[in-house]
């Protein structure tokens, strides 16, 4: 067996330290010659009786050093015990090689050795880590000089790098074999390397198993005693320092993601962070806003960061530091200043920051409020100078693009911007109508203005405007109540905003229809406008909202997209022509009348509460009404709708929801997804002919009388409560679900036709169909597939139709048929009819006791049935020889050893019943429930016997039953329980004692649920017992009474 141990040592040069590196290696020295190959033997290789290789004391195995290196990437490697003198020796001289005597390098035969070594494993994860070993018999002074000379290396050591090719180290091998160690005068060593070593504070360790001819097993090459003690070799934790490695590059790519409150916290983590985080490529923008700093601070950023190229600064002091940044930052492009007073100088040396591009202030005082503020500046672009408090500004910036002097209280702007193309002086109410006309036609080249909320602006400076600034194509006059653009002209404008400007009227159409690159218009809140009619090629989005004396839309654009029409309350006509319109959206609008469209590409329509919109609309919307591409119709609330027809080949959606007048309602749409009809409690007369739904609820229209419907697709259709249908004709030759239910007017006739039409039908609900007969029931047979029936509330008599004609039934519900004699169910358990049926309900019926005794009894397949409500039930006893025909089976179904798992699977005579669910809720005579293990309910798995008010006695041992509810039993005394897997036992205001419940949950050893509120002899004292009784239970439900 052969065990490489690698150790690569790497230095990073520093000057200081290699002072520390020569007095270290002497101190080597002169403990190294002393005992080194004792040490060595019983601190690195006295691992005897060691089977995990942990270095250290096998009495205390959390001091180990992989756990204290924190290599936990590094699989634990056996190691043999040698105490071969002379291989110790060949390890010992490799050591001594590696720290050169000294300062020596290592030999190259040497590390041409460990090279090979290394080249020969696939690498392994690895760790930079710095460390000092020490063992026992060390003189103090040694320790306190090495634990100097650690600190002191760790102390000037700036990063760890890691290196991920092997190949440019060097490693040495130490090759050993089988031994036993011994022990000698312990004492400290350190490794060092000489300057073939690239680096001094990390130690790379690499282990390389490698096995000889032999391949003996490392755990048996030990055959001796560890004589090591605790205090030998054990290392402590500050000995050892773990070292991330980030290179520089990879921290400046990782910092540059952080702000600067997240770069001053990375700064206080080590020296290698702070020098990262104080690159200059994170402090070009020195943000002071909202932060108290003094003149002094900032004047230390800035001799810091010279190169920076923005700054933001807020509060009472800017003028000082702005001075400092105008005169200390040369390189500055952008200057954010608020809150505070600015003097004249700063706007006098503005012009030195040759580079500066941007400069914003905000809620500032700019000089004495009195004096004119001149900013002339070569290469300033954007100027900001938004609520800003000064008497009169004059501007001289030849390559200025933008500018905003937004709600600044100023009375006069001189400009001189020729380049200026966006222009806000919105909200600034002291600049009179003369002014923003000299600023506004100094700027010829202007593109963008915005003005609003300035209410001295006039039609004269919109036509000065208009004449001087002739490519302004976008132009915000809103909240201007003197305008109402009579005789203006601006044919490159895009873009008009003109809210609640009350001098806009009908005839400032005129005006705006000669804009014909318009694209954009909002007239919101203009209270005087009466009507729109625009022929603009090019408008693609207008918005009229809150017109209150708006009647007429008249708008012509091939290229419009988007209408906003809103709370317009006496809109009556609308008109629109488009090529491009997708989705029109006019709801509320409680006069519109009348509605021409014309909009070929038109798909989403919503004309939710238009209250006056009448049955006319359905020819707008039908194949020729201008819109041959609609998809989606809503017409909610559209109350003055009566007779509603629409053909069209395009609707997929249609909503009528709340349109209570409608009474007659024709649809030829055949791609018809989806129609709500909710709220049409007047609809009489129905016709989908035809349609592509795929499902329909007409149950929401009680008053339904006459029905026709054509759906190829159609799967699923609902007509329960629409008890006036007389006449339906329904051909859906994919429909698997119809319900009926309530349809009291339905005929045999009609039910024949429908089941001709619909042969796929597999469930069937004709509950309180008092009107379907024996002849109705026979046409079943067409419905091959049929699964489930429900004849519920129904006048039966006989049930020979349903067993002749659906022989695939798997459910069928009889609830409330008392018309049916005792003897109408024999078929099912003397004829075998019915083979498939499953799931069989009976609840509130009239069945005597003995023939729902013979029916549980003979029909074993059945899995759910109910009995609810059934008065002619006494007891459920299937022990005796009378109720269930017990006497006839096998001894073996008597013993109660058939509860045992491993008896369930044996080979059984007899069927068993695969009843699941049993459910007897309100049955007032039962007074016995006995369920033996020879019944045969190994399936059953819910029993519900609620609301049995009579009910005394409950005895059930079922191997499978996991629901069981007895609330309300209020006659129940006594209760046995043989059911290991019940899971929740419901005995909720039982009349029973404690003592019967333990007894009775106790053979339960899964039960997880107990209900046990409202009963009056159990108290809330008693829930430690119940627990002590059953441990499985996690819950109890308890009344607060304590006795």
């Amino acid at each position: 067996m052969k065990i490489w141990c690698c150790l690569c040592f790497t230095r990073e040069e520093e000057e200081e330290e290699e002072e520390e590196d020569v007095g270290d290696d002497e101190e080597d020295k002169e403990l190294g010659e002393e005992g080194n190959s004792e040490a060595m033997r019983e601190g690195v290789f006295g691992n005897e009786g060691n089977p995990e290789g942990r270095i250290g004391n096998d009495d205390d195995p959390e001091e180990d050093v992989e756990r204290l290196l924190g290599l936990a990437a590094l699989s634990p490697h056996h190691l043999d015990c040698d105490d071969d003198d002379e291989q110790l020796r060949l390890f010992e001289d490799a050591v001594v090689a590696m720290r050169g005597g000294g300062g020596v390098g290592v030999g190259v035969g040497v590390g041409a050795h460990w090279d090979g070594a290394a080249r020969a494993a696939d690498p392994l994860p690895f760790l930079g880590v710095r460390t000092a070993r020490r063992f026992e018999g060390e003189s103090s002074s040694a320790s306190a000089e090495t634990a100097a000379v650690d600190h002191d290396r760790d102390s000037h050591n700036k990063r760890a790098k890691v290196h991920y090719d092997f190949h440019e180290y060097h490693f040495a091998t130490a090759e050993f074999s089988n031994g036993n160690s011994s022990s000698s005068a312990d004492r400290d060593y350190h490794i060092s390397q000489g300057s073939s070593f690239p680096s001094k504070n990390q130690i790379f360790y690499r282990t390389l198993t490698m096995s000889d001819g032999g391949g003996k097993n490392l755990s048996e090459s030990s055959d001796g005693t560890d004589d090591v003690g605790d205090e030998i070799g054990s290392p402590r934790l500050e000995d050892f320092e773990v070292r991330m490695d980030l290179t520089d590059d990879l921290l400046h790519m990782v910092f540059s993601f952080l702000d600067h409150t997240a770069l001053c916290r990375a700064a206080r983590v080590c020296r290698q962070w702070r020098a990262a985080s104080a690159h200059e490529d994170f402090w070009r923008c020195l943000n002071f806003e909202n932060r108290n700093i003094s003149v002094e601070q900032f004047e230390d950023m800035c001799r810091r960061y010279p190169n920076a190229t923005e700054v933001n600064i807020s509060g009472a002091s800017i003028h000082l530091l702005v001075m400092k940044a105008v005169s200390s930052l040369r390189n500055l492009e952008v200057l954010t200043l608020g809150r505070g007073q600015l003097g004249d100088t700063f706007f006098n040396a503005l012009s030195d920051c040759y580079l500066l591009k941007r400069l914003n202030v905000n809620d500032a005082n700019l000089g004495n409020s009195i004096q004119e503020i001149p900013i002339n500046h070569d290469s300033l672009r954007h100027l900001q100078l938004t609520k800003c408090r000064v008497m009169r500004i004059s501007v001289r910036c030849p390559q200025l693009e933008t500018m905003s002097l937004k709600r600044s209280n100023m009375a006069q702007a001189v400009l001189n911007c020729p380049l200026l193309h966006e222009l806000d002086i919105s909200s600034c109410h002291k600049l009179s109508d003369a002014a923003i006309r000299s600023a506004a036609t100094s700027c010829p080249q202007l593109e963008s203005l915005d003005m609003s909320n300035c209410s001295c602006v006039s039609d004269e400076t919109l036509r000065e405007i208009a004449l001087t600034c002739a490519n302004l194509h976008i132009l915000n006059a809103s909240y201007c109540p003197n305008i109402s653009l009579e005789s203006v002209r601006l044919p490159m404008l895009t873009k008009l905003q003109l809210h609640s400007c009350e001098g806009i009227t009908s005839a400032s159409m005129a005006a705006i229809s000669h804009s014909y690159m318009l694209e954009v218009l909002e007239l919101d809140n203009c209270s005087l406008l009466t009507s729109v009619s625009l022929d603009l090629p090019r408008l693609q989005n207008i918005r009229l909202v809150h017109c209150r004396k708006f009647a007429d839309l008249n708008l012509r654009s091939l290229m419009l997209s988007s209408i906003m029409v809103s709370n317009c309350p006496v809109l009556q006509r609308i008109n629109i022509t488009s090529n491009s319109l997708q989705k029109l959206a006019l709801q509320k609008q409680e006069s519109l009348t009348a509605l021409a469209l014309q909009c070929q590409t038109l798909q989403e329509v919503d004309l939710t509460d238009c209250e006056s919109l009448t049955d006319t609309i359905c020819d707008v919307f039908s194949d020729g009404g201008g819109c041959p591409m609609l998809k989606s119709l809503v017409l909610d609330n559209c109350e003055n709708l009566r007779a509603v027809q629409f053909c069209s080949t395009s609707l997929v959606n249609l909503s009528l929801v709340g349109c209570r007048a409608i009474t007659a309602l024709n649809l030829t749409c055949p791609y018809l997804e989806q129609v709500c009809l909710d709220g049409c409690d007047h609809l009489e007369r129905a016709s989908f002919c035809p349609v592509g739904l795929q499902s329909l609820n007409l149950g929401i229209c009680p008053k339904l009388n006459v029905l026709s419907i054509k759906a190829p697709c159609m799967v699923l259709l609902e007509l329960k409560g629409c008890g006036v249908l007389s006449e339906a004709s329904i051909n859906c030759p994919l429909l698997t679900s119809l319900d009926a239910s309530f349809c009291s007017q339905l005929k045999d006739d009609c039910l024949s036709a429908t089941t001709a039409s619909c042969p796929l039908i597999e469930s069937l609900i004709l509950m309180s169909c008092p009107s379907i007969g024996s002849d109705g029931l026979y046409a079943l047979r067409c419905l091959l597939h049929l699964t489930v029936l429900d004849l519920s509330y129904t006048f039966l008599m006989t049930l020979q139709p349903v067993f002749e004609s659906c022989l695939q039934l798997k459910v069928l519900k009889l609830q409330a048929c008392k018309y049916l004699a005792d003897s109408s169910l024999e078929p099912l358990y003397k004829e075998g009819a019915l083979p498939a049926l499953q799931e069989l309900d009976l609840s509130y019926g009239t069945l005597c006791q003995s023939a729902i005794e013979e029916l549980l009894a003979f029909c074993t397949h059945l899995t759910h049935v109910s009995l609810n409500g059934c008065v002619n039930m006494h007891d459920l006893n299937w022990g005796c020889s009378g109720g269930g025909q017990i006497s006839e089976l096998p001894s073996i179904y008597s013993s109660s050893s058939m509860l045992s798992p491993e008896n369930i699977h044996e080979p059984i005579e007899q069927a068993n019943r695969l009843l699941q669910n049993l459910n007897c809720v309100g049955c007032p005579n039962i007074r016995k429930v006995f369920i033996p293990p020879a019944a045969r309910c190994f399936h059953l798995s819910s029993l519900n016997l609620s609301l049995s008010a009579n009910l005394k006695e409950v005895d059930l041992a079922c191997f499978n039953l996991c629901f069981l509810n007895l609330s309300n039993c209020c006659s129940l005394e006594m209760l046995k329980l043989e059911c290991p897997k019940l899971t929740s036992l419901f005995l909720q205001s039982c009349n029973i004692d404690v003592a019967a419940v333990e007894a009775a949950i106790s053979k339960c050893s899964m039960l997880e649920t107990l209900d046990v509120r409202f009963c009056p002899k159990i108290c809330s004292m008693s829930m430690g017992r119940l627990r002590a009784a059953c441990p499985s239970l996690k819950r109890i439900f308890s009344s607060l009474s304590p006795s």
